[in-house]
């Protein structure tokens, strides 16, 4: 138990493990705006792509 506590605070001391954890926070902010770029683009061109169907088959 005294091994695991001395590691915990080797690693609260450690600037390398907080930049660690501010660089994971970041790519999950990325990540979270990536995948709402491609929802949100996927859906203006399917309805693109409906909007073109519908007026081509209309004709």
């Amino acid at each position: 138990m005294k091994k695991l506590m001395t590691l915990t605070r080797q690693f609260r001391d450690d600037e390398n493990g907080a930049a660690m954890v501010e660089y994971t926070i970041l790519l999950g902010i990325i990540t979270v705006a990536v995948i709402a770029t491609v929802v949100l683009v996927g859906g203006w061109v399917t309805t693109k792509w409906t909007t073109l169907w519908t007026n081509l088959s209309g004709h």
